[in-house]
């Protein structure tokens, strides 16, 4: 697992309101338009400059590609990070105060501490 490829494919699409759009209405067009045009591209350099060995394992592009927050947690992805997108993705489904962080939190109560690592 690359705790790493799953977390930077969270974070960055949290910060594109399009790309939250999209990775909403088409997600495993966006997890494959990402992994194939995103992934291997390198954040802090000021040069476009890419690397070819990051990819997700069948694992993480299903769960990614089916929005399954809970098998990411499982698999390491940072919690913040799924949290934070999935909220903007999916709170306007819930129209109660809170209602999608408690529904999140809900599909993740059956985990007891220690959780599971999530450093990358």
């Amino acid at each position: 697992m690359s705790r790493y490829l799953v977390n930077k494919f969270l974070f960055t699409i949290d910060r594109d309101p399009e790309l939250v759009e999209r990775y909403r209405e088409d997600p495993r067009g966006t997890v494959t338009w990402w992994e194939s045009e995103q992934a291997g591209r390198l954040l802090s350099c000021t040069a476009p400059e890419a690397t070819t060995w990051l990819a997700f394992t069948d694992v993480e592009r299903e769960a990614l590609a089916t929005h399954d927050h809970v098998t990411l947690f499982e698999l390491g992805a940072h919690p913040f990070l799924t949290l934070t997108l999935f909220i903007a993705m999916f709170e306007r489904d819930h129209p109660e105060p809170l209602g999608y962080q408690l529904a999140y939190a809900r599909a993740l109560s059956h985990f007891t501490l220690p959780y599971t690592d999530i450093s990358t």
